[in-house]
């Protein structure tokens, strides 16, 4: 199969989860759950994970793990969720291809934007994890989007996995643990503040890292 007809399958279905998920009768979710009795976590997972290769905000799944299953199911869904979709979106980028990404986003935005990727890519291939989990902890764009870019990337799949893992797994308990809160009519909101300060500290250290190795 030609690098165009995987990109055009590739396209399509994410244009067909993105159009289910607007579809989606939010109202009629929590019943549906409770009607699946012990599938419910697990078909939870997979419709969240799809949601993500979607391009759905990652945020707002999170929370909607804990307030349909609870503190505890909750969390272990929501973090099954954005692992299941990262493994599925970097398997995407990996079968449209690093060259074919290049060709065409030197075509669409010039060989300007081509050479920013290929410089990009250097970077996140030197660092490894802690490249991976930095720009996975910032809000630079959907989660699937990011997952998808890594696999065009040169990454290395254990550096991917490793550092997307250790980025997403604080927002995750945190949003879960948020979202079964709300369902129980106790909200904390001040535990909103520790992704942001982990994305902090993943910067910081990144940055760190720079200075020791930069030549002297």
């Amino acid at each position: 199969m030609s690098p165009a007809r995987r990109a055009l399958i590739l396209v399509a279905g994410i244009g067909a989860l993105a159009t289910a998920a607007f579809l989606l009768p939010l109202h009629a979710v929590p019943e549906a759950v409770a009607s699946l009795g012990p599938a419910g976590p697990v078909v939870g997972v997979a419709v969240g994970a799809s949601l993500l290769a979607a391009l759905v905000p990652r945020t707002p799944i999170s929370f909607a793990c804990g307030l349909l299953f609870g503190a505890a199911v909750g969390t272990i869904c929501a973090v099954a969720t954005f692992v299941v979709a990262a493994v599925v979106t970097f398997a995407g980028g990996r079968l449209l291809g690093r060259e074919f990404f290049v060709r065409w986003s030197e075509r669409l935005a010039g060989r300007r934007l081509g050479r920013a990727w290929q410089r990009l890519d250097g970077w996140v291939t030197r660092e490894g994890t802690l490249a991976v989990a930095t720009v996975r902890s910032l809000p630079v764009a959907p989660y699937g989007l990011v997952g998808y870019a890594y696999g065009t990337s040169a990454v290395r799949t254990r550096h991917y996995l490793v550092g997307t893992i250790a980025a997403g797994l604080p927002s995750a308990v945190i949003y879960a643990v948020l979202g079964a809160a709300v369902a129980g009519g106790n909200p904390t909101g001040a535990l909103t503040a520790v992704p942001t300060l982990v994305s902090l500290a993943l910067v910081a250290a990144l940055l760190l890292r720079a200075r020791i190795r930069r030549p002297r």
